[in-house]
C-alpha cells in the first residue's frame, strides 16, 4: 500500500501535467473576434462569442463529448500566441501557413471556403487582375493576419501593405485616402463596413486575392494535445461537413450580426 501511495507522489511530481491531461474533457478556445459572420465578441467588455463557429464547436462538443468553451482572448495576434504557447488550446477558424505549422497541427478536413478581396473607395477602382497589379499601389490589412502561404510569401516580398490592430481602422484609413485598398476577406469586411455605415462607399474588386480554407487548429503546447483527440475532432469535423451545418450556421450567423447592429 505504501509502496503505491510512493509510485503515485512521485508520477505526481515527474509529470505534473497528468492531471491536466487526464481532464482533457474540457478545452478552451478562441478566434479572431473581428471576423463576422463568422465570429465576433458580444460586447466590448464579455469575453462570450458568437456567429456561425459558436454553433460549429457546439456541434463538435456533441459529437465528441468535448466541451470546447470558445471565448475571447484578445486580438487576433494575441490569440495566435495565446495558442502557440498552450495557453488556448484551440484556434476556431485559422487559414495554413507554415509557420503556424510549426506552433500548432491542422485539424483536417478544412470546415470553410473563403475569399479574400481587395477593397477600395467607390469610382476609385483599379485594374486588378493578378498579384502584381498592387506592386505599385499601398494596402492595408489587419496585424497578423494571413490570405494563404503563396500570398503572403509574394506580398512580403513585393507589396507594401500597412499593419493595423482593428479592422475598423483599417476601413477608416481607405477612407482618408491613406491607402489605395483595403485587404481582408469578403463577408466580415462586408459586415463591418455595414456596421460602420460605409458599405455604400467601397466596394470589392471582381477578382479574389485568394480563396483559402479555414481550420480548427489546436496548439503542439497543450497537454491535450494527442492523437486520440485530433482524430476525435477531425472525425467531428468530416461529418460536419457530410451534414453541410456551415450552409445553415452561416446564414444564422449573418442573422445574428444584423440583430446586433440593429441593436446597438
Amino acid at each position: 500500500m505504501i509502496s503505491r501511495m510512493l509510485l503515485l507522489v512521485v508520477a505526481c511530481l515527474c509529470f505534473p501535467f497528468l492531471s491536466y491531461a487526464n481532464d482533457c474533457r474540457q478545452l478552451t478556445a478562441s478566434g479572431n473576434s473581428e471576423y463576422p459572420p463568422y465570429l465576433w465578441r458580444v460586447s466590448p467588455h464579455s469575453e462570450q462569442m458568437a456567429g456561425a463557429i459558436t454553433l460549429l464547436m457546439a456541434y463538435v462538443t456533441e459529437r465528441t463529448g468535448i466541451d470546447i468553451r470558445l471565448q475571447y482572448a484578445g486580438p487576433w495576434g494575441r490569440v495566435q500566441e495565446e495558442v502557440a504557447e498552450g495557453r488556448v488550446d484551440l484556434i476556431a477558424g485559422a487559414f495554413y501557413t507554415k509557420h503556424r505549422s510549426y506552433r500548432m497541427d491542422y485539424i483536417r478536413p478544412a470546415f470553410q471556403q473563403t475569399k479574400t478581396a481587395i477593397w477600395v473607395k467607390k469610382q476609385q477602382g483599379f485594374p486588378f487582375s493578378s498579384w502584381g497589379d498592387l506592386k505599385d499601389k499601398a494596402g492595408v490589412t489587419v496585424i497578423n493576419n494571413s490570405f494563404g502561404q503563396e500570398f503572403d510569401d509574394y506580398a512580403k516580398r513585393h507589396l507594401s501593405i500597412h499593419e493595423v490592430v482593428r479592422l475598423s481602422q483599417g476601413l477608416n484609413m481607405l477612407q482618408g485616402r491613406r491607402v489605395d485598398y483595403f485587404l481582408y476577406e469578403e463577408n466580415p469586411a462586408k459586415a463591418y463596413a455595414s456596421e460602420l455605415g460605409v458599405l455604400d462607399r467601397i466596394e470589392a474588386l471582381p477578382h479574389p486575392v485568394s480563396s483559402e480554407e479555414l481550420y480548427l487548429t489546436i496548439s503542439k503546447n497543450s497537454p491535450c494535445n494527442t492523437p486520440e483527440l485530433r482524430q476525435k475532432l477531425s472525425e467531428a469535423l468530416q461529418q460536419a461537413a457530410a451534414d453541410q451545418v456551415m450552409v445553415g450556421y452561416l446564414k444564422l450567423g449573418v442573422e445574428q450580426w444584423k440583430d446586433r447592429s440593429q441593436g446597438d
